[in-house]
């Protein structure tokens, strides 16, 4: 039998001697409205049982009703029944509840986290295993106590639970654990009734300190990784040296690089010297690309022998807005600002002001630096390497260095030689240079024998800026792919002190004229006349004349 549109439970209320008083709209519905007066009458088949107080009405063979008696009142009894087959889905559903409240607890159980939960009134109803792990306590000990005698107590750090029910929302704080030493996320959440007021409060203890051991460890790691990196790049650079614009072939230079090399991570101030043109720039980036400064801030470059002396101390420290007549309306940043965290290099460090010399003193010691026209200090992280072709020291006895500044950047010391103390770089520098300039210009040009022989003897007062210009400028005027003696620039003509073509046995003509062609040659040094030639080499004008226009000197070219 299935009634529809009708409440679960069926009730009917009698007199003490069973007179029916009222019944609930179900119970009508399910007798199809017929009349009754005493409720034996209602149900003929009826069976009672523990003293009547439970009574079984049988519908059909089938179907039953199950009533409980209560007494309601003095003079009344109230039966609460329900129908057989209802019965049955409501068992069934009990049961399905009571699955799922085992499933509920097992989670709550076996979660990894503690679950803390109380009552309104801060009651603990239910604890889990998780929460005797992270504080050390029995989980039964938390039972039927209230959140303030756990506080009194010391076992917590002060009460979530207050908070939760107070705001009504979840709230989250980290706490230390007294019982151990652990930082300990607690995250409470407010359970609501049906009129919207906090029934339960559920606390989620989680335990932190793992979580910051894997922190820490993933930083190590990270830190790890990078520096493994770094020296990767580092050695990819030194394997590929020859590739790049340092050419390295002498012992000499190979001892300067593997000086740089022993501290481009130290972050000591570096000074470089050596004559101009020797490769101190090229050396200071080197320094800087290997380091691991490279990865933090830039490579700042600084001539200090280009910059007016009025200007200097603004290039180096900067300015701010209206330092002076002239300046940027924002102000700008110095060179130490720009390379924060990387490398400032100093260029012609000799050349510096001693007023500025007195600053930079200060920037080096104090690690801070104070803008022109400005009134605040600003800490920099900068490694310094300055270079310079003069005698520091000789200008120091002469008063134009500040001793104390010498003493600051002469920590460690790198002398670059001169290119004609290394002649073993000469050649791979001109290969090096003939092969960047032919793919800049789009050109295919290479040097006769006796050009590059010439160029390694020549004595390079340029040392390598020296060499590449003349490389570039050979490449570039000459006519033919192979450029010879002859393209050679007057200046360097005149150097030419042995004659380097046609190495096989030659005529005494040929002797004669090469040996002609070099008393010129050199004549030509201190002469500007054909008069002073014809003086200087013991003949006479004409002769000289004859001379110049056979072996194709000219005088207005010299």
């Amino acid at each position: 039998m299935i009634v529809k549109n009708r409440s679960l439970l069926l009730t009917v209320e009698t007199t003490l001697t069973g007179e029916i008083i009222s019944m609930s709209e179900s119970l009508r519905i399910l007798i199809k409205g017929k009349p009754s007066t005493y409720i034996d009458d209602l149900f003929p088949r009826w069976n009672a049982y523990g003293n009547e107080k439970i009574k079984v009405a049988f519908l059909t063979d089938e179907d039953f009703l199950l009533f409980i008696r209560s007494q309601s009142g003095q003079h009344h009894y109230l039966y609460i029944g329900i129908l057989s087959s209802e019965l049955s889905q409501l068992m069934n559903k009990v049961s399905d509840l009571m699955k799922a409240n085992t499933l509920l607890e097992a989670i709550i159980e076996n979660s990894y986290d503690g679950i803390y939960l109380t009552d309104r009134n801060g009651n603990t109803i239910l604890t889990n295993s998780a929460m005797e792990r992270i504080t050390g306590i029995p989980k039964d000990y938390y039972m039927n106590k209230k959140v303030d005698a756990l506080i009194e107590r010391g076992i917590l750090e002060s009460s979530l639970t207050k908070r939760v029910i107070e705001k009504k929302e979840t709230i989250s704080h980290v706490q230390f654990n007294r019982a151990g030493n652990e930082s300990l996320l607690l995250t409470g959440s407010p359970v609501f009734d049906d009129t919207g007021e906090v029934e339960s409060v559920v606390t989620n203890i989680r335990d932190l300190s793992q979580l910051i051991e894997l922190q820490n460890a993933l930083k190590e790691a990270n830190k790890l990784n990078l520096s493994y990196r770094q020296e990767i790049e580092r050695l990819k650079q030194n394997i590929n040296i020859h590739q790049q614009s340092i050419v390295i072939e002498s012992e000499k230079m190979k001892h300067v690089y593997e000086t740089a090399e022993r501290i481009v991570n130290v972050d000591a101030t570096v000074l470089l010297l050596g004559d101009t043109g020797v490769g101190k720039d090229v050396l200071a980036k080197y320094i800087y690309e290997t380091s691991n400064r490279r990865m933090k801030g830039k490579y700042i470059k600084l001539n200090c022998g280009a910059i007016p002396e009025e200007l200097i101390e603004s290039e180096l420290f900067g300015y701010e807005k209206g330092a002076f007549t002239g300046a940027d309306k924002q102000g700008k940043p110095g060179m130490f600002e720009l390379a924060d965290e990387g490398v400032l290099f100093l260029d012609e460090i000799g050349e510096l002001p001693l007023a500025s010399q007195v600053k930079l003193l200060r920037v080096i010691q104090e690690k801070e630096i104070q803008r022109v026209g400005g009134t605040k200090t600003k800490n920099v992280n900068v490694r310094l390497i300055a270079a310079t072709n003069r005698d520091l020291k000789e200008m120091v006895n002469k008063g134009l260095f500040r001793e104390d500044l010498y003493y600051r950047l002469n920590v460690i010391t790198i002398e670059i030689p001169s290119l004609k103390d290394r002649r073993e770089d000469i050649y791979p520098l001109i290969e090096y240079f003939l092969k960047q300039t032919n793919e800049k210009y789009h050109f295919n040009k290479d040097l006769h024998n006796d050009v590059k022989k010439f160029l390694y003897h020549y004595q390079w007062p340029g040392n390598i800026r020296e060499l590449a210009n003349l490389i570039e400028r050979l490449v570039i005027v000459s006519q033919e792919s192979i450029i010879t003696m002859n393209d050679l620039p007057p200046e360097y003509q005149r150097e030419i002190d042995f004659p380097y073509e046609n190495e096989k046995i030659e005529t005494l003509k040929d002797v004669v004229e090469a040996a002609e062609k070099k008393a010129i040659m050199k004549a030509l040094k201190k002469c500007t006349t054909t008069y002073e030639l014809a003086s200087a080499l013991h003949t006479s004008q004409p002769t000289i004349s004859r001379k110049l226009k056979k072996y194709g000197i000219e005088l207005i070219h010299l």
